[in-house]
């Protein structure tokens, strides 16, 4: 097999120019393959990154009435949904999958419940427990975050987001002024910021208020003072952070059965927990765009069979030429497993040098692409390891009818040829 790998590559030197343009039908069949998978699972990234966040993979569970969700603010209290305790905030934090959970409490439109100094504040304000910054990737940049003693104690304090911190006090320190919410003074002890840069894709008006939840940001006070808010306990929301992105579907479903199955709600309420479900978003987009590229995969592919075809078309001329010196190791005792293996082993060769310089070329043109569009590329190992493969198996398949013909010749005849 060496031997016939050297002799191989010393044809191949030996009609460089040849070898090449038999090569090009591979080298362009490969190179458009690699770019297009490569273009393919950028745009899958992206498109996760997108929907679902860089690093939090943080999946949110709430009660819904049929397909959208119940809102407290304009509804009174659900019967037989009761209040989320700590327990089987434990237990769902513990879910396969899992890492953390949240329980929170929340007011999207607070037009008239905060205000400072005669000025509302129209963004969004939460009650939140202990755990909801480190599960969402919130870090505190200026102040504190909720001590163990705000929740034992009651203390009316709040922590702000950027955005709030910027539109209640322009220009001003937040921290120790003080806050109206529902006519309660509430002091401003702490400023976050998430702590990863992700900047998501904002496409409808549920992704405007998932990520972004107002133009005004978000104010944050302990959920033991919700209460003093809502006049009564109610229904939490939760968010529960998943150890990877593929974990997400199955954090969200099994938590949402947990929940569900302390209700005691009426069959025709329409009254149940759910998770909303982004990674099933980001797939339903990734297929839509797969099925589109595939397409360009196959169309791509059919330079692999022109070039499977010159490679058949010249080895049959590199037999034809060498038929003397096959006729002359078949009179010395050659057999024909020896001159098929042989000749194989040179289309092998031949192919798979086409596909490695195709990789390279497909990886060059996927970044050529990425920065001419400004679409994502990511490139596949295991893409470019089957691409290399496969472009041998096209030189051992098509190379075989060449082979067998020369295997087959007849010594007498071949010594015979000029």
């Amino acid at each position: 097999m060496i031997e016939n790998i050297g002799l191989s590559i010393q044809g191949i030197w030996n009609h460089k120019l040849r070898s090449l343009l038999t090569m090009l039908g591979i080298i362009i069949g490969i190179a458009s393959i690699i770019a297009i998978v490569s273009t393919i699972k950028g745009t899958n990234e992206q498109i996760k990154q997108q929907l679902i966040g860089a690093g939090n993979n943080v999946v949110t569970v709430q009660l819904s009435q049929g397909t959208e969700p119940f809102e407290m603010q304009y509804t009174a209290k659900p019967e037989g949904v009761p209040v989320i305790d700590e327990d089987t905030r434990t237990r769902l934090a513990h879910v396969d999958g899992a890492v953390d959970a949240s329980l929170y409490t929340q007011r999207t439109y607070v037009d008239g419940l905060v205000y400072y100094q005669n000025t509302g504040f129209t963004g969004t304000l939460r009650g939140i427990d202990s755990h909801y910054f480190g599960v969402n990737g919130y870090n505190v940049y200026l102040g504190r975050g909720f001590s163990a003693t705000d929740y034992d104690s009651f203390r009316k304090v709040a922590i702000l987001d950027q955005a709030a911190a910027d539109g209640i006090f322009p220009g001003e320190n937040p921290l120790g002024k003080v806050i109206e919410i529902k006519q309660e003074p509430f002091t401003v002890v702490g400023v976050v910021a998430r702590s990863s840069s992700f900047e998501p894709k904002i496409e409808t008006m549920d992704d405007y208020y998932t990520y972004l939840g107002g133009d005004s940001g978000a104010v944050y006070i302990p959920s033991a003072d919700w209460p003093l808010v809502a006049q009564y306990d109610e229904p939490q929301m939760v968010d529960i952070q998943a150890a990877t992105t593929d974990d997400m579907t199955a954090v969200g479903k099994d938590a949402a059965d947990i929940i569900n199955a302390n209700l005691s709600v009426k069959e025709d309420s329409n009254l149940a927990y759910s998770s909303n479900d982004v990674l099933e978003r980001a797939r339903n987009l990734q297929q839509l765009a797969n099925a589109t590229n595939q397409q360009l995969v196959w169309i791509a592919s059919i330079s692999l069979l022109v070039g499977g075809i010159g490679v058949m078309n010249i080895m049959l001329v590199t037999v034809t030429e060498r038929t003397r010196e096959i006729g002359l190791k078949k009179a010395i005792g050659a057999r024909k497993s020896r001159i098929l293996g042989q000749f194989l082993t040179e289309a092998a060769v031949l192919t798979s040098l086409g596909g490695v310089i195709g990789v390279l070329t497909g990886i060059g043109l996927a970044q050529v692409v990425s920065r001419v569009s400004g679409s994502p590329t990511a490139i596949s190992a295991p893409a470019t390891a089957l691409a290399v493969l496969f472009s041998m198996l096209i030189g051992i398949i098509f190379g075989l009818m060449p082979a067998v013909k020369a295997a087959n010749l007849n010594p007498i005849e071949a010594l015979r040829r000029e």
